[in-house]
């Protein structure tokens, strides 16, 4: 079995079960998770609108390098991707794995991260419903399905998505592997 190197960059407000299922899921079969924040420090989650759990990163967003990964994850939640996309860094991080080739997987409000480094235009996408018109003006083609799989940009509605989310990103990468 090849062993992937997934990241996951967020923030504060980032949605609980976009980040956590994700996680555990991919470390539990066996491949490595990393998480970038913005600065060291431990970063909470919300449940929609309430706090969740604390994880602290393992890099810092400028450490993160599109090279030393086959993947990046964008949990949502309506805070940690509105914050992130208006972060240079963030924003370059994202380009740079789509740039690459890279499986890049946005998942809730974490398509607005997509958006912000123009990586949607021509892509069937889909999102939570209340950012679906910025992802139409972003120049994607909004699909109304619960994961889409557009070439190596993998998307879910939200956290009741978040294994089949995982799955998908994981399909993708099995196929970039071939």
């Amino acid at each position: 079995m090849t062993r992937y190197k997934v990241l996951i960059m967020a923030s504060d407000g980032f949605e609980e079960a976009e980040l956590f299922v994700p996680r555990a899921i991919l470390r539990d079969r066996g491949h490595e998770v990393g998480l970038a924040a913005p600065t060291m420090s431990p970063i909470q989650a919300t449940v929609l609108d309430d706090p969740g759990r604390t994880i602290r990163p393992d890099l810092t967003i400028g450490q993160g390098r599109a090279e030393d990964w086959d993947a990046l994850l964008l949990p949502g939640g309506l805070i940690n991707p509105d914050f992130l996309r208006t972060r240079s860094e963030a924003v370059a991080l994202v380009r740079s794995f789509v740039n690459g080739g890279k499986v890049v997987g946005a998942i809730c409000h974490g398509p607005w991260l997509l958006v912000e480094a123009d990586a949607v235009r021509g892509v069937r996408a889909t999102c939570w419903p209340s950012i679906r018109t910025d992802l139409r003006n972003a120049g994607a083609r909004v699909i109304d399905e619960r994961c889409v799989t557009d070439g190596n940009i993998v998307t879910a509605v939200g956290p009741d998505d978040a294994q089949m989310f995982t799955e998908a990103m994981l399909e993708r990468l099995h196929a970039t592997d071939r």
